[in-house]
């Protein structure tokens, strides 16, 4: 059996005690320090089954989610791109024993309407002995991100979290006394898992941004697309302490990665597909293939099966399914799952094609186009409306729409903003053409293709 993610941060606490644990901004914590407030804030969770958290880059967000782990609560990950009504919704369902966000996080929690008790992973600190969680123990409720609409919560389980940390240890080279940057907020789970993944390595989890800790010891960087192109435009030279760069989200282009190995001349570059319900799937590592349709190795320990074009995996670390009223529903059947990509397998190296239900990827946050597309046509006026992927050098896919108005819309400038005050940010348009008509197939439907090649070539709305 997997030891599980708590207890390889305490044994850590125990062997390397004086290691400092988590950097973030104008702070630090040592093992000692961190596993000690940890077990004080597990015993102050006794009693709960779950446990919402909005965290942040702060070393207290880190605290109050291994408290929970360690106790066997589970955490609901909250994301800042929730909408109120989403918000309501996750919480009615999940039901958490209290809502915990960091020192001066409350005022975004109430900007999305949450009346409710607020605490910080100090104020549950107490004396006593914590419940300890099993390999059974539900681990993680998380909110599918940057979506519209009803969100879906997919279960994570401490034993599927301990065989991700398995294939990690056995795939990547964090060791005790590396310095792990993680630049993302945590509230995103790639960057969740990684300064966890660091602290069960006894490594430092640097929360600070990307430049900052690559530029202060990192020896490796957990990023998005959106980020190794940061690094790249503001960095001054080579860094050449850094040994490995691990990259999630969307297609990592081969002039991205071209680009941001000469900034990082000695590391090197691995990039992973997975999703949030089925962990690690398959890497690649150096320049790669280019290309959205770029192979990589699978994992050890998981299998593929293509069915009518739609990748199938089974494997020890995927999810339990999708929380509903009743609870996780909607899972692995006979251990097989799909969240809808379209693939080709060659032996052991995954080929991708792109996600069946064209959900966009922008910066590692999701975008749904039908979401989109039933804003624009909410506002009067609008008649017709469609929402496409692009691709984009530092975002992996930028949102672009086209409509199709009568004398009743507004300008290109008030359709955006109404759509800013309904929908999450990511999924705001980066460009909104005005259209005479929308090409359709011969079928009627919308020809997307044609859509791309009109509109993707564009640099400016079309008035």
């Amino acid at each position: 059996m997997s030891e599980l993610l708590a207890d390889r941060i305490a044994g850590n606490a125990a062997d390397h005690g004086g290691l400092p644990a988590v950097i973030a901004a104008g702070d630090r914590i040592d093992y000692h320090r961190f596993w000690d407030r940890v077990t004080r804030t597990a015993a102050g969770l006794s009693g709960m089954t779950r446990v919402a958290v909005l965290p942040t880059s702060d070393i207290d967000s880190l605290i109050g989610v291994v408290a929970a782990m360690r106790a066997g609560v589970s955490v609901v990950l909250l994301h800042r791109h929730l909408l109120p009504e989403q918000l309501r919704l996750v919480l009615a369902r999940t039901r958490p024993g209290a809502v915990v966000c960091a020192p001066g996080s409350e005022r975004r929690l109430r900007r999305l309407d949450y009346t409710g008790a607020l605490r910080t992973a100090a104020d549950l600190e107490t004396a006593g002995v914590p419940d300890r969680a099993d390999p059974d123990s539900e681990l993680l409720v998380g909110v599918t991100s940057g979506t519209t609409g009803d969100p879906k919560l997919f279960v994570r389980d401490q034993a599927s979290w301990a065989a991700t940390l398995d294939r990690s240890d056995a795939t990547f080279d964090i060791a005790a006394g590396d310095r792990v940057a993680v630049p993302g907020v945590l509230d995103h789970t790639h960057f969740l898992y990684g300064a966890l993944h660091a602290l069960t390595r006894g490594a430092t989890a640097d929360l600070r941004p990307a430049t900052e800790a690559l530029r202060d010891g990192a020896t490796h960087l957990y990023s998005v697309p959106t980020i190794a192109w940061d690094v790249v435009r503001t960095a001054t030279g080579p860094i050449p302490g850094v040994r490995e760069v691990l990259s999630s989200a969307a297609r990592w282009p081969a002039n991205g990665r071209a680009a941001l190995q000469e900034v990082l001349p000695n590391a090197r570059l691995t990039h992973f597909y997975g999703a949030s319900e089925l962990s690690f799937v398959s890497f690649d590592r150096g320049l790669g293939a280019g290309g959205d349709d770029a192979a990589g190795e699978l994992f050890d320990g998981v299998d593929v099966r293509i069915r009518a074009g739609l990748v199938h995996v089974r494997s020890d670390m995927v999810f339990r399914g999708y929380l509903g009223a009743e609870g996780p529903a909607d899972g692995p059947v006979d251990g097989w799952v799909t969240v809808g990509d379209r693939g080709a397998l060659e032996g052991r190296r995954l080929r991708l094609f792109g996600r069946e239900s064209e959900v966009l990827i922008r910066g590692g946050l999701n975008v749904e186009p039908a979401a989109v597309e039933a804003a624009l046509t909410a506002i009067p006026g609008v008649t017709e409306a469609a929402c496409v992927g692009i691709a984009d050098a530092r975002w992996g896919q930028i949102p672009v729409a086209a409509a199709v108005v009568d004398r009743r819309a507004p300008d290109v400038d008030e359709i955006r903003r109404r759509l800013r005050a309904v929908l999450p940010a990511p999924s705001v348009p980066a460009r909104i053409h005005l259209l005479d008509r929308l090409p359709r197939t011969a079928r009627g439907k919308l020809d997307r293709p044609a859509l791309l090649r009109r509109i993707g070539r564009q640099t400016a709305p079309d008035r």
